[in-house]
């Protein structure tokens, strides 16, 4: 049968076309228009009346399937579930609420941060307190507190080798609320549009949109974004990831770091680049920022986090600018909040000061390096024909599959064997015909969990 269903979906939504549909289909059975029973069309048929891969239809019905939503049975098609369960279901592939019980949560994300180190943070917060100093009289600096932006612009130089003072250091609530300044500040300059790497994050495509501004796409290679595809839209601001690309994990290359630069001078432009995992770097020394470029620096807007080094739940994060800029951002918060909270604040300016911070960092590196090998070890044996993408860092890896499998097939099987894993697919703004791919968080399993949930996942891939 020919079925239709009426599903609305855009492709200038910052949602990718799977998690819209999942989207319009879910509500339409929560809101009874689907009544349990009701026949769907094939997945080839929807995909066709869309106009759309239907790898995208695959995996949104599998995800449906999995949270309760659908059920197939072979020669019957597929159907809205019979007896929907009462408790909440909710989309689990793209960190939005609470997500299926599983065994082995894969995902890339501030979950997969693998923690705060609490005696080291709560000797740091005694130290403050007892302080001759009075702490937390008064509102904080817009800036943040200075002794952070000290230590910050020292650490910035030594460990990272970015060019910073402590006057042009701007502590904020995590990259989002930088990302949401700069989205502010930037119309100033008269840019309203964003380019963002394809693919990406899909939360910070729709953040961006969320922001007043408009999301230009543009594609990353292995050698990172393609600048003559930047340079061929009409933006004058770039997002990029250059030191470890997410999710693919490429590195921008050399010839590409240069042209970008020019491409920034030329259009009096910005390049904003988030260096979200710190330089967690387990083969060789990481690159070195953008922002150290020995001309075009003042073209760069550098940015850090501490939530893949410490913990999201901190919400702290720290921007380096220009001066101009800097003082626009300045502007912009000031009519939205009254500074970051000051005692996190000089609790870090002290883990920084003391050289603990430094000390964690390196237990970090070798807990996540031993993980990463044994990722890589576990895609060699269970996953055939499958290779991980660029270099041995960070927190999570990309792991491009072999041309004749089936993404979405792979990610609702490991579902169903209480493995939850995002497919590539997920990440990009538009399904291109791209290389299945998983892409892994690893840093929080213990080194068993890795081959485990491997193993898991190689059943089910040897039975496509």
């Amino acid at each position: 049968m020919a079925l239709q269903l009426a599903v609305s979906i855009s492709r200038d939504s910052g949602e990718s076309l799977t998690a819209q549909i999942q989207k319009f289909i879910r509500q339409e059975v929560q809101q009874g228009i689907l009544h349990p029973g009701t026949r769907l069309p094939a997945t080839r048929r929807l995909a066709e009346d869309l106009g759309v891969s239907r790898s995208v239809v695959v995996e949104a019905y599998a995800q449906l399937s999995a949270e309760g939503y659908l059920e197939a049975a072979r020669g019957a098609g597929t159907r809205v579930t019979g007896h929907l369960s009462r408790d909440a279901v909710v989309p689990a592939l793209l960190d939005e609420g609470p997500v299926p019980a599983v065994r082995w949560d894969l995902r890339p994300g501030g979950h997969n941060a693998p923690g705060v180190p609490h005696r080291e943070w709560l000797t740091a917060y005694q130290r403050i307190l007892q302080s001759p100093q009075p702490v937390g009289t008064s509102y904080p600096p817009l800036a943040g507190e200075p002794e952070l932006r000290v230590e910050l612009a020292r650490h910035l130089g030594r460990l990272r080798g970015v060019r910073a003072t402590p006057s042009t250091v701007l502590v904020v609530a995590g990259f989002a609320q930088a990302l949401a300044l700069l989205c502010a500040a930037l119309p100033a300059a008269g840019i309203t549009e964003l380019a963002v790497e394809d693919p990406c994050h899909p939360g910070q495509r729709r953040f961006v949109q969320d922001g007043g501004m408009r999301v230009l796409p543009v594609p990353v290679d292995d050698e990172g974004i393609d600048v003559d595809a930047l340079a061929a839209t009409t933006a004058r601001a770039v997002l990029v990831t250059p030191a470890h690309q997410f999710p693919t994990g490429a590195v921008l290359s050399a010839r590409r770091r240069e042209a970008l630069i020019r491409w920034a001078r030329a259009v009096d432009g910005w390049v904003i680049e988030d260096d979200y995992d710190g330089g967690l770097w387990y083969d060789d020394r990481s690159p070195r920022p953008l922002a150290l470029q020995r001309t075009g620096s003042d073209r760069v807007i550098y940015a850090g986090t501490a939530s893949k080094l410490l913990g999201p739940g901190l919400r702290l994060g720290w921007l380096t600018a220009p001066e101009e800029i800097l003082h626009e951002l300045l502007r912009v918060r000031a009519r939205h909040d009254l500074g970051s909270e000051s005692f996190t604040q000089l609790a870090l300016a002290e883990l920084l000061r003391s050289g603990v911070f430094d000390r964690h960092v390196r237990r970090l590196t070798r807990r996540c390096s031993a993980r990463s090998d044994a990722l890589r070890e576990a895609v060699r044996t269970q996953l055939p024909g499958a290779v991980v993408l660029g270099p041995a860092a960070g927190l999570h890896a990309c792991v491009r599959l072999p041309p004749h499998t089936d993404e979405a097939a792979l990610v609702a099987g490991a579902l169903r064997r209480r493995i939850l894993v995002r497919g590539g697919a997920a990440f990009a703004a538009a399904p291109r015909g791209a290389a299945p791919a998983l892409v892994v968080g690893h840093a929080h399993l213990p080194l068993s969990g890795v081959a485990e949930a491997f193993r898991e996942l190689g059943r089910v891939f040897s039975g496509q």
